[in-house]
């Protein structure tokens, strides 16, 4: 069984090549300040798009999508205002959820588009 943070670290590495080749540019990846992180910064037309990213093996008992609870969408909405404080960006902002799920030596991916409004 592969370490948790090996599947943390694969998901996020699968989701970005997968928002590059839709188009998004990168802005910034496990973008952190103070005990707060964005998986994945990116650009996509007129918007920033804030991504949490969650990976699991098969065998959990449920999405990934669902681990990304209200307290969690608050860190990452916290997470982005200190973001923009921080930058001369002016763009839309968007707040997507990427879930990955692992089968052996494959995976499925499924990603929320605007999966929850911050501001």
């Amino acid at each position: 069984m592969a370490k948790r943070q090996d599947i943390g670290k694969s998901g996020e590495d699968i989701a970005k090549q997968y928002l590059q080749n839709k188009g998004y540019e990168i802005l910034h990846s496990n973008w952190r300040t103070g005990h707060k992180e964005v998986d994945i910064i990116a650009k996509m037309g007129n918007e920033i798009v804030f991504v949490e990213v969650k990976a699991c093996q098969s065998s959990t008992y449920r999405s990934p999508i669902e681990a990304v609870d209200v307290k969690k969408q608050k860190r990452l909405i916290e997470a982005a205002e200190l973001f923009l404080e921080a930058s001369t960006l002016e763009y839309e902002l968007r707040f997507d959820v990427i879930g990955i799920v692992f089968y052996k030596e494959k995976y499925e991916i499924e990603h929320i588009v605007a999966a929850f409004s911050g501001f």
